[in-house]
């Protein structure tokens, strides 16, 4: 592909617009940016593309940039705005970021997706290729974006991506050597026209492998099963709750890898990560460092060693009996419920934020069983108590300091409180990190007055 003089236009300006910034300018691309964000806001990086040769426009879209493009790269996450749609209909060519790399990029690429745990596995895998000798890199949504590594690209490389639907949207050729599907949940229809459209695109990743790559499927999703009767690739599967021809299940407590012979790898009890989504994560990752020819030793030490990632049922702290759960990233309803089921305590559940067109009714089973009380945080919290209403006592908070002290206050010794919003985070917080980060700052300033007060 041949980008020298094209005008191309990269929509938004952050960790990937600036990544193609930099790769189109190096193939002599005439390049130019389309931020939504106000000038001011974007000054410096306004200035710095600038004395390099890129036009940038800030604080809207124009129609016409769009339309006089030859290319369009628009970067994950940018809504569906109306002028992407003209260029689309206009026959102007959009390619995804990650389409653009793989028409460039020398080495093997592990395409992991799924609505949730996608982070969480891609790191996991990461880890067991290095400890097994690969010269592997982490790419994509929980890493650098994989654009950033073309140039320094060897075949003897491989780039662990973390996908999302997004990305996926506008791929044509993309093709990944083993394609990881994790699950499906209603996700992003804030975003996505539909359900349908959102699967649509995870899709993509599969139905464009051959007959030489693989594709990783998790057996007890019937969704995700489904595709095995489309998709040309070689069929792998993991599952807690049968077994598989081809793949990682568990069987009286072990994950047995079952492929020319069944193996045992290794106990679920050695998994230090909490909940059972936890080890259909660690059955992906097992079944991919086992494709990639990775002995068992080293993934089972790798997994040993694995702490988990922030904002991931991460433990914050433990105030008289009662243990704080940090889960900032549950961003969806499936989410949140595989958080619920994680634990065999009683939970005070903080649910609230932005609403991206999530079913809260689905969770109704799961809180009746475990979940003692929730307090409502953000702007969806009239629709989640709706939702909800006479299934457990709610209680509604303006801040994530009452909402760290309300539930204190309504947890019993041995108690959870578990931040699992099912909502994302814009309405109150710039992402989901900055949330958990502040729901951790407002336990741990709980425990020092817990403290102050005792010492007095």
């Amino acid at each position: 592909m041949n980008l020298k003089g094209k005008k191309v236009l990269v929509v938004g300006l952050g960790k990937t617009g600036e990544a193609l910034c930099r790769f189109l300018l190096a193939r002599q691309a005439w390049v130019e940016v389309s931020e939504s964000k106000p000038a001011e806001q974007m000054a410096e990086k306004i200035r710095h593309w600038s004395q390099k040769g890129v036009k940038v426009e800030a604080g809207g879209h124009r129609r016409d940039s769009f339309l006089q493009a030859d290319l369009i790269v628009p970067s994950p996450g940018v809504p569906r705005i109306p002028e992407l749609g003209d260029a689309l209909s206009h026959g102007v060519e959009v390619l995804s970021e990650i389409e653009l790399a793989f028409r460039y990029l020398r080495g093997k690429i592990i395409g992991i997706t799924g609505s949730n745990g996608k982070s969480t596995t891609a790191t996991l895998t990461h880890q067991i290729l290095l400890r097994g000798g690969k010269k592997a890199f982490l790419a994509g949504n929980i890493g650098p974006p994989l654009i950033g590594f073309v140039d320094t690209s060897e075949e003897d490389h491989t780039y662990v991506t973390e996908l999302s639907s997004f990305q996926l949207e506008f791929v044509h050729s993309f093709r990944v050597f083993i394609a990881v599907f994790l699950n499906m949940t209603p996700d992003h229809l804030d975003w996505h026209k539909s359900f349908n459209d959102y699967f649509a695109a995870k899709k993509r990743l599969f139905t464009l492998q051959t007959q030489k790559e693989t594709a990783i499927l998790n057996r007890d999703d019937p969704l995700v099963w489904s595709m095995r009767e489309e998709i040309s690739s070689r069929i792998y599967g993991f599952s807690r709750n049968g077994h598989v021809s081809k793949g990682c299940f568990i069987d009286k407590k072990w994950i047995v890898c079952s492929d020319k012979r069944k193996e045992r790898f290794m106990s679920i009890d050695d998994i230090p990560l909490p909940g059972v989504h936890n080890q259909e994560n660690v059955m992906a990752s097992l079944c991919v460092g086992h494709l990639l020819g990775i002995p068992v030793p080293v993934m089972k030490t790798a997994v040993k060693e694995f702490k988990g990632l922030e904002h991931r049922l991460e433990k914050v702290a433990t105030l008289e009996g009662v243990a704080f759960y940090n889960d900032s990233k549950a961003t969806n309803v499936g989410a949140t419920l595989k958080s619920i089921l994680s634990f065999d305590q009683k939970i005070i559940l903080i649910l609230g934020g932005r609403d991206k067109g999530g079913e809260f009714e689905t969770l109704k089973e799961s809180i009746a069983l475990r979940v003692k009380k929730i307090i409502l945080l953000g702007e969806a919290k009239e629709k989640i108590s709706r939702a909800l209403q006479n299934v457990v006592p709610m209680h509604s908070v303006s801040s994530m300091r009452e909402a760290v002290e309300s539930s204190f206050a309504a947890a019993s010794y041995g108690d959870v409180v578990l931040l699992a919003p099912a909502c994302t985070s814009f309405d109150m917080f710039a992402n989901f990190e900055e949330r958990g980060r502040i729901f951790k700052q407002e336990v741990i300033a709980l425990k020092e007055k817990i403290m102050q007060r005792d010492a007095s």
